[in-house]
Protein backbone atom coordinates (compact mmCIF):
# COMPACT_ATOMS: atom_id res chain seq x y z
CA UNK A 1 0.00 0.00 0.00
CA UNK A 2 1.32 3.33 -0.96
CA UNK A 3 2.45 5.38 2.25
CA UNK A 4 1.45 8.48 0.35
CA UNK A 5 -2.00 7.35 0.20
CA UNK A 6 -1.99 6.35 3.99
CA UNK A 7 -0.36 9.54 4.90
CA UNK A 8 -3.25 11.54 3.25
CA UNK A 9 -5.82 9.31 5.03
CA UNK A 10 -4.79 9.87 8.12
CA UNK A 11 -4.19 14.04 7.63
CA UNK A 12 -7.47 13.81 6.22
CA UNK A 13 -9.29 11.80 9.47
CA UNK A 14 -7.76 14.32 11.77
CA UNK A 15 -8.25 17.21 9.87
CA UNK A 16 -12.04 16.60 9.27
CA UNK A 17 -11.81 18.01 6.16
CA UNK A 18 -10.37 17.52 2.24
CA UNK A 19 -9.93 21.16 2.54
CA UNK A 20 -8.28 21.51 5.51
CA UNK A 21 -5.99 18.35 4.86
CA UNK A 22 -5.26 19.58 1.59
CA UNK A 23 -3.57 22.60 2.70
CA UNK A 24 -1.85 20.44 5.70
CA UNK A 25 -0.16 18.49 3.16
CA UNK A 26 0.56 21.43 0.71
CA UNK A 27 -1.59 19.54 -1.95
CA UNK A 28 -4.74 20.62 -4.28
CA UNK A 29 -8.60 19.50 -3.14
CA UNK A 30 -9.15 17.38 -5.86
CA UNK A 31 -5.55 15.44 -5.52
CA UNK A 32 -6.66 14.70 -1.94
CA UNK A 33 -10.30 13.35 -3.15
CA UNK A 34 -8.52 11.54 -5.71
CA UNK A 35 -5.99 10.02 -3.20
CA UNK A 36 -8.69 8.64 -0.85
CA UNK A 37 -10.78 7.41 -3.86
CA UNK A 38 -7.75 5.62 -5.05
CA UNK A 39 -7.50 4.39 -1.58
CA UNK A 40 -10.68 3.23 -0.71
CA UNK A 41 -10.52 0.97 -4.23
CA UNK A 42 -7.77 -0.64 -3.03
CA UNK A 43 -9.71 -1.26 0.51
CA UNK A 44 -13.05 -1.76 -1.48
CA UNK A 45 -14.68 -0.14 1.48
CA UNK A 46 -15.33 3.51 2.27
CA UNK A 47 -13.18 5.65 4.04
CA UNK A 48 -14.84 8.41 5.24
CA UNK A 49 -18.93 9.95 4.62
CA UNK A 50 -19.11 12.78 2.77
CA UNK A 51 -21.15 15.66 4.35
CA UNK A 52 -22.06 19.18 4.20
CA UNK A 53 -19.22 20.59 5.96
CA UNK A 54 -16.64 18.02 5.98
CA UNK A 55 -16.31 14.19 6.35
CA UNK A 56 -16.84 11.98 8.97
CA UNK A 57 -15.00 8.26 8.94
CA UNK A 58 -16.94 5.45 8.62
CA UNK A 59 -16.18 2.33 11.19
CA UNK A 60 -13.41 0.55 8.74
CA UNK A 61 -11.53 4.68 8.26
CA UNK A 62 -11.75 4.65 12.64
CA UNK A 63 -9.83 1.53 12.46
CA UNK A 64 -7.30 1.62 9.69
CA UNK A 65 -6.72 5.33 11.30
CA UNK A 66 -5.90 3.68 14.29
CA UNK A 67 -3.73 1.54 13.07
CA UNK A 68 -2.07 3.37 10.59
CA UNK A 69 -1.42 6.82 12.41
CA UNK A 70 1.06 5.47 14.81
CA UNK A 71 3.38 3.97 12.05
CA UNK A 72 3.24 7.23 10.34
CA UNK A 73 4.06 9.21 13.24
CA UNK A 74 6.92 7.00 14.08
CA UNK A 75 8.39 7.31 10.67
CA UNK A 76 7.99 11.27 10.67
CA UNK A 77 9.88 11.32 13.50
CA UNK A 78 12.88 8.94 12.13
CA UNK A 79 13.39 11.45 8.94
CA UNK A 80 12.74 14.32 11.51
CA UNK A 81 15.39 13.22 13.65
CA UNK A 82 17.64 12.86 10.68
CA UNK A 83 16.90 16.59 9.44
CA UNK A 84 18.18 17.55 13.03
CA UNK A 85 21.18 16.27 13.46
CA UNK A 86 21.50 17.16 9.57
CA UNK A 87 20.44 20.99 10.41
CA UNK A 88 21.69 22.69 13.89
CA UNK A 89 18.76 24.93 14.01
CA UNK A 90 14.90 24.14 13.01
CA UNK A 91 12.24 27.21 13.38
CA UNK A 92 9.52 26.81 16.14
CA UNK A 93 6.34 28.65 14.87
CA UNK A 94 4.87 29.91 18.44
CA UNK A 95 1.24 31.62 18.85
CA UNK A 96 -0.65 32.33 21.89
CA UNK A 97 -2.29 35.68 23.49
CA UNK A 98 0.41 38.69 23.42
CA UNK A 99 0.89 39.04 27.59
CA UNK A 100 0.75 34.92 28.16
CA UNK A 101 3.33 34.81 25.36
CA UNK A 102 5.71 37.61 26.17
CA UNK A 103 5.60 37.37 30.25
CA UNK A 104 5.94 33.88 30.29
CA UNK A 105 6.41 30.85 27.38
CA UNK A 106 8.87 33.59 25.14
CA UNK A 107 11.32 33.88 28.51
CA UNK A 108 11.36 30.54 28.48
CA UNK A 109 11.97 29.31 25.23
CA UNK A 110 14.93 31.66 24.04
CA UNK A 111 16.91 29.10 26.48
CA UNK A 112 16.43 26.79 23.94
CA UNK A 113 17.84 29.21 21.67
CA UNK A 114 21.50 28.64 22.56
CA UNK A 115 24.34 31.25 23.00
CA UNK A 116 26.58 29.38 20.24
CA UNK A 117 23.19 29.23 17.67
CA UNK A 118 22.58 25.46 17.73
CA UNK A 119 19.54 25.65 19.49
CA UNK A 120 15.91 26.65 18.19
CA UNK A 121 15.24 29.52 16.03
CA UNK A 122 11.60 31.19 17.27
CA UNK A 123 9.09 33.22 15.29
CA UNK A 124 6.54 34.37 17.28
CA UNK A 125 2.52 35.59 16.68
CA UNK A 126 0.32 37.32 18.74
CA UNK A 127 -3.83 36.43 18.60
CA UNK A 128 -6.98 35.21 20.46
CA UNK A 129 -7.50 31.56 21.32
CA UNK A 130 -10.20 31.54 17.96
CA UNK A 131 -7.09 32.91 15.56
CA UNK A 132 -4.21 30.58 17.26
CA UNK A 133 -6.64 27.44 17.04
CA UNK A 134 -7.36 28.31 13.35
CA UNK A 135 -3.77 29.47 12.27
CA UNK A 136 -2.29 26.07 14.24
CA UNK A 137 -4.76 23.99 12.31
CA UNK A 138 -4.43 25.68 8.99
CA UNK A 139 -0.32 24.73 8.93
CA UNK A 140 0.92 28.21 10.13
CA UNK A 141 2.07 27.51 13.52
CA UNK A 142 3.67 24.48 14.90
CA UNK A 143 2.91 25.28 18.76
CA UNK A 144 0.13 27.27 20.10
CA UNK A 145 -1.13 28.47 23.39
CA UNK A 146 -4.47 28.89 24.06
CA UNK A 147 -7.26 29.47 26.70
CA UNK A 148 -9.54 27.36 24.91
CA UNK A 149 -9.65 23.45 24.78
CA UNK A 150 -9.46 22.48 20.80
CA UNK A 151 -12.23 19.86 19.75
CA UNK A 152 -12.10 16.94 17.29
CA UNK A 153 -9.10 14.88 16.30
CA UNK A 154 -6.73 17.68 14.05
CA UNK A 155 -5.51 19.03 17.30
CA UNK A 156 -4.59 17.98 20.78
CA UNK A 157 -4.31 19.99 23.84
CA UNK A 158 -2.09 19.51 27.12
CA UNK A 159 -3.00 21.76 30.08
CA UNK A 160 0.14 23.77 30.80
CA UNK A 161 -0.58 25.84 33.94
CA UNK A 162 -3.74 27.79 35.50
CA UNK A 163 -3.52 31.55 36.20
CA UNK A 164 -5.43 33.17 39.59
CA UNK A 165 -7.77 36.24 38.35
CA UNK A 166 -7.41 39.37 40.83
CA UNK A 167 -9.69 42.25 41.41
CA UNK A 168 -6.96 45.57 42.00
CA UNK A 169 -7.12 49.23 41.56
CA UNK A 170 -5.05 51.85 42.94
CA UNK A 171 -5.03 52.70 46.52
CA UNK A 172 -7.04 56.20 46.07
CA UNK A 173 -9.70 54.09 44.92
CA UNK A 174 -9.17 51.34 47.74
CA UNK A 175 -10.07 54.06 49.92
CA UNK A 176 -12.75 55.48 48.45
CA UNK A 177 -14.54 52.10 48.05
CA UNK A 178 -13.45 50.49 51.66
CA UNK A 179 -13.00 46.85 51.91
CA UNK A 180 -15.33 46.53 55.08
CA UNK A 181 -17.90 48.17 52.55
CA UNK A 182 -16.90 45.51 49.60
CA UNK A 183 -16.79 42.51 51.81
CA UNK A 184 -20.50 43.39 53.14
CA UNK A 185 -22.37 44.58 49.85
CA UNK A 186 -20.41 42.80 46.93
CA UNK A 187 -20.53 44.15 43.64
CA UNK A 188 -23.10 46.65 43.99
CA UNK A 189 -20.31 48.24 45.99
CA UNK A 190 -18.51 48.59 43.01
CA UNK A 191 -21.21 49.71 40.46
CA UNK A 192 -20.45 53.54 40.03
CA UNK A 193 -16.57 52.86 39.58
CA UNK A 194 -15.10 53.19 36.27
CA UNK A 195 -13.76 49.98 34.56
CA UNK A 196 -10.12 49.58 32.36
CA UNK A 197 -10.97 46.27 30.40
CA UNK A 198 -9.62 44.80 26.91
CA UNK A 199 -13.08 44.73 25.26
CA UNK A 200 -16.23 46.70 25.11
CA UNK A 201 -17.81 42.78 26.45
CA UNK A 202 -15.91 42.86 29.96
CA UNK A 203 -14.40 39.50 29.93
CA UNK A 204 -12.11 39.42 32.79
CA UNK A 205 -14.53 41.58 34.60
CA UNK A 206 -17.80 39.42 33.87
CA UNK A 207 -15.97 36.08 34.51
CA UNK A 208 -14.94 37.63 37.81
CA UNK A 209 -18.35 38.53 38.84
CA UNK A 210 -20.05 35.77 37.66
CA UNK A 211 -17.29 33.27 39.95
CA UNK A 212 -17.06 35.39 42.93
CA UNK A 213 -20.34 37.74 43.46
CA UNK A 214 -22.43 35.05 41.13
CA UNK A 215 -23.78 38.33 38.84
CA UNK A 216 -23.05 39.96 35.50
CA UNK A 217 -21.05 43.58 36.07
CA UNK A 218 -23.27 46.72 35.88
CA UNK A 219 -20.16 48.74 35.45
CA UNK A 220 -19.42 49.90 31.72
CA UNK A 221 -15.54 50.39 30.64
CA UNK A 222 -14.01 53.58 31.23
CA UNK A 223 -10.92 52.36 29.28
CA UNK A 224 -10.33 49.94 26.60
CA UNK A 225 -7.14 48.76 25.89
CA UNK A 226 -6.24 45.19 23.60
CA UNK A 227 -3.77 44.35 26.04
CA UNK A 228 -3.33 43.28 29.34
CA UNK A 229 -0.05 45.30 30.29
CA UNK A 230 -1.74 48.35 28.99
CA UNK A 231 -5.08 47.90 31.59
CA UNK A 232 -2.38 47.10 34.31
CA UNK A 233 -0.50 50.50 33.13
CA UNK A 234 -4.11 52.55 33.11
CA UNK A 235 -5.10 51.00 36.41
CA UNK A 236 -1.56 52.09 38.30
CA UNK A 237 -2.46 55.89 37.13
CA UNK A 238 -5.73 55.48 38.79
CA UNK A 239 -8.20 55.14 35.64
CA UNK A 240 -9.95 52.38 37.43
CA UNK A 241 -10.50 48.58 38.66
CA UNK A 242 -9.15 46.12 36.68
CA UNK A 243 -9.27 42.60 36.81
CA UNK A 244 -5.54 40.98 35.68
CA UNK A 245 -4.06 37.93 36.05
CA UNK A 246 -1.90 37.38 39.22
CA UNK A 247 1.26 37.08 37.45
CA UNK A 248 0.94 39.99 34.97
CA UNK A 249 0.48 42.74 38.25
CA UNK A 250 2.16 40.74 41.15
CA UNK A 251 5.33 42.96 40.81
CA UNK A 252 2.42 45.74 41.26
CA UNK A 253 1.11 44.33 44.00
CA UNK A 254 4.64 43.92 45.82
CA UNK A 255 5.47 47.72 45.31
CA UNK A 256 2.27 48.86 46.60
CA UNK A 257 1.22 50.72 42.97
CA UNK A 258 -2.06 48.99 42.75
CA UNK A 259 -4.17 46.61 45.53
CA UNK A 260 -6.15 43.98 46.04
CA UNK A 261 -9.95 44.88 46.51
CA UNK A 262 -10.60 41.30 47.53
CA UNK A 263 -9.32 38.33 48.24
CA UNK A 264 -11.88 35.08 47.63
CA UNK A 265 -11.37 31.84 49.26
CA UNK A 266 -11.58 30.38 45.61
CA UNK A 267 -10.28 33.04 43.41
CA UNK A 268 -11.66 32.73 39.98
CA UNK A 269 -9.04 30.59 37.44
CA UNK A 270 -8.43 30.17 33.82
CA UNK A 271 -6.60 27.22 32.32
CA UNK A 272 -3.93 27.57 29.27
CA UNK A 273 -3.50 24.41 27.06
CA UNK A 274 -0.19 23.99 25.05
CA UNK A 275 -2.10 22.53 21.53
CA UNK A 276 -0.20 21.01 18.31
CA UNK A 277 -1.63 18.90 15.50
CA UNK A 278 -2.21 15.75 16.45
CA UNK A 279 1.11 13.51 15.02
CA UNK A 280 3.65 17.01 14.86
CA UNK A 281 5.06 15.80 18.54
CA UNK A 282 6.60 13.09 16.66
CA UNK A 283 9.03 16.48 15.07
CA UNK A 284 11.88 16.56 17.52
CA UNK A 285 12.23 20.53 17.25
CA UNK A 286 8.34 21.04 18.33
CA UNK A 287 8.55 17.75 21.25
CA UNK A 288 11.28 19.75 22.92
CA UNK A 289 9.85 23.24 23.00
CA UNK A 290 6.28 21.82 24.21
CA UNK A 291 7.66 19.33 26.94
CA UNK A 292 10.30 22.81 28.16
CA UNK A 293 6.70 24.63 28.21
CA UNK A 294 5.67 21.63 30.58
CA UNK A 295 8.77 22.16 32.67
CA UNK A 296 8.75 26.06 32.66
CA UNK A 297 5.11 25.70 34.16
CA UNK A 298 5.75 23.74 37.27
CA UNK A 299 7.87 26.79 38.87
CA UNK A 300 4.93 29.00 37.55
CA UNK A 301 2.74 30.38 40.55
Amino acid sequence: MDLALLRTFVTVHRAGSFTRAAALLGLSQPAVTSQIRTLERQLGRPLFLRQARGVTPTTIGDELAHKAAPHLDALVEIAETGLDEASSVRTLHLAGPPEFTAERALPALTELTGDDGQGLALRASFGNAEETLEGLAAGHHDLAISTARPRGALLTATPLCDEEHVLVASPRWEARIGSGKLLCEGAPALENFPVVEVHESLPFVARYWAAVFDCRPAASGTVIVPDLRAVLACAITGAGLAVLPRYLCATALECGDVVALLEPAVPPLRTYFLVVRTGTLAMPHIARAHEWLLQAATDWS
